[in-house]
């Protein structure tokens, strides 16, 4: 029987721990929080979005970190043996919009502990406030970990530690400096799946949101990467779902001249909404400008186009002339903000970056440089979109350490 010592018990973590030991090894977690899975019961708003059913074709398409690298672990644990190993195993799942799975229950805990319940059926070890100092080589070899002052003896060490987002959750990098002391090269850490700061003020708009929007980010008048759907105003700038998926695609550009365009109503031409403005000005005739858009927009939003638009809310609709007109179709259908960046990386979903992967046996999830040493989860340069992706890359590669460990 394996001694295999587990590094971090977060998703990718317990997810390694319990593969490992399903193949017959004597497995321990070593876990600095007195919890295991802080950042599990947060994802998904408390209510844990396992993954996604998407096709594999599709899964791909939203893993835009390298996703080649994780394609071998996903066949060998995908979606679909993640949902059946759930489901057979006690813990009910149920798919929502966007083909994203959740615990039936809505209830992050109850995955959490289901996986508290099948480690203690397959006799895992857990030691809470367990902070691991240092990882122990011999000859190119793992031989043990250093915690508390005291060396520990094993075979293998897989390291789950997560990236730098969320450190509150326990995610503070630890990793990295392990494998960089061990050798391995680290590609830049970078926030992803994190909202934008503009540099307008955006604080007017805040709590707004916007559904079914257009919204593309430009660098020098080249589109970089467009989303539909919703949109939240913050009062630092931008946030919701397509957004977290924008500030994926503009890791490299940050420091740069971004602008990102919102085309409020993208199921209209401009012909079409200028017919729109019309119909609306023609119905509202007595009354002025401010109170005249109320069919076409949201009330908070309102004053910020006529301000931008640079026309005079005072002015009666009849008096509003095709130039106004244009100027008021000109922001419904873009909208722009420029981009000042991002919030800091402790507060983005997900860490891009990481492990460098042609340092990684994509078959194993083993250091070709360190043998007995694994990676798992955040830790590697992996990463997905929102929707679950992330999470089923920290349960594939999980998996698969586990199981070559």
């Amino acid at each position: 029987m394996k001694k295999v010592f587990v590094v971090g018990g977060g998703a990718a973590g317990l997810m390694a721990a319990l593969s490992s030991a399903m193949s017959g090894n004597d497995v321990t977690i070593f876990e600095k929080n007195d919890r295991l899975g802080r950042k599990l019961l947060i994802t998904g708003k408390g209510r844990c979005n396992l993954t996604n059913i998407a096709t594999d074709n599709d899964f791909m398409d939203n893993i835009p970190g390298n996703s080649k690298f994780i394609f071998s672990a996903f066949n060998k644990f995908s979606n679909l043996d993640l949902i059946n190993f759930l489901n057979n195993n006690g813990l009910r799942t149920k798919v929502e919009r966007g083909g994203r799975v959740f615990p039936e229950s809505d209830k992050a805990l109850d995955v959490l502990n289901f996986f508290i319940k099948m480690l203690g059926r397959y006799n895992v070890k857990i030691n809470y406030n367990s902070e691991v100092k240092d990882i122990i080589t011999k000859e190119n070899k793992i031989s043990g970990i250093l915690i508390h002052n005291e060396l520990k003896y094993c075979d293998s060490v897989i390291l789950a530690t997560g990236g730098l987002s969320y450190p509150v959750t326990g995610s503070t990098g630890d990793g990295y400096d392990f494998a960089k002391k061990l050798g391995h090269t680290i590609i830049d850490l970078k926030p992803s799946l994190v909202p934008l700061v503009t540099y307008e003020n955006t604080k007017e708009l805040m709590g707004l949101s916007l559904k079914n929007i257009n919204a593309g980010i430009y660098y020098k008048n080249k589109l970089i990467k467009e989303e539909f759907g919703e949109l939240l105003f913050t009062h630092f700038g931008l946030s919701g779902p397509i957004i977290l998926t924008l500030s994926r695609y503009i890791k490299d550009y940050v420091g740069k001249e971004l602008l990102i365009k919102i085309d409020l109503k993208p199921a209209l031409s401009n012909d079409k909404l200028d017919n729109r403005l019309l119909r609306d000005f023609e119905k509202y005739s007595k009354r002025v400008l401010k109170n005249s858009l109320d069919d076409l927009l949201p009330q908070t939003l309102i004053p910020y186009i006529i301000k931008i638009s640079e026309i005079d809310p005072e002015k009666k609709t009849s008096k509003i002339t095709k130039e106004e007109r244009k100027k008021l179709i000109q922001h419904l259908k873009r909208l722009t903000f420029k981009i000042k960046g991002t919030l800091p990386i402790e507060e983005a979903i997900i860490t891009s970056g990481g492990i460098f992967t042609k340092e990684i046996n994509p078959s194993t999830m083993e250091s070709k440089i360190i043998k007995g040493l694994f990676f798992a989860g955040e830790i590697i340069d992996v990463d997905g979109l929102t929707g679950g992706f992330n999470l089923q890359i920290a349960f594939s590669t999980g998996y698969v350490a586990g199981l070559n460990s």
